[in-house]
């Protein structure tokens, strides 16, 4: 069974263009890495929590921001790890200087038997769909072309 991960693609418009909201992954491995390395805020889930539930449980962890309302599927896809990806989309203003993300502890530097805590996301920054495209994980960029589909169908 692969691992599973949920999370929710928030968007607003500006000025009448649609942006797309990302989070970097903290800690140090990510810290240089930009162009493919940004996602939107997900997490992994068991076979005892639905996926929207998850996809709202780790929203919060990683932003500190809870999401209300109803949200959009998006679909599932697949990550070269293996892991099966379920997003939904979310309209939704946020504060990229309010981020408050849950922290993670890991051996750094590697070998070295010290400990450091990291946060999980250390920034969030909204995007043209055109800019996510080129920041966000390979696999994950059918989200970001599967909401502009529904907008495009449900313009503001």
């Amino acid at each position: 069974m692969p691992k599973r991960s949920a999370g929710i693609l928030l968007y607003r418009y500006e000025a009448g263009n649609l942006l797309v909201l990302l989070v970097h992954p903290g800690g140090p491995f990510w810290s240089n890495r930009d162009v493919g390395a940004w996602s939107i805020p997900k997490g992994e889930y068991d076979a005892a929590e639905e996926p929207e539930a998850a996809a709202r449980r780790e929203f919060l962890e990683e932003t500190g921001i809870a999401i209300g309302g109803p949200l959009e599927f998006l679909g599932e896809e697949r990550q070269k790890s293996g892991k099966l990806v379920t997003a939904y989309a979310h309209e939704s203003e946020f504060d990229v200087d309010s981020l408050r993300s849950n922290v993670f502890e890991a051996e750094w530097p590697p070998r070295s038997g010290q400990m450091h805590s990291f946060p999980e996301v250390d920034r969030a920054a909204w995007f043209t769909p055109a800019e996510a495209r080129r920041r966000i994980n390979a696999s994950q960029r059918p989200f970001i072309d599967r909401l502009e589909a529904l907008r495009s169908r449900r313009a503001p």
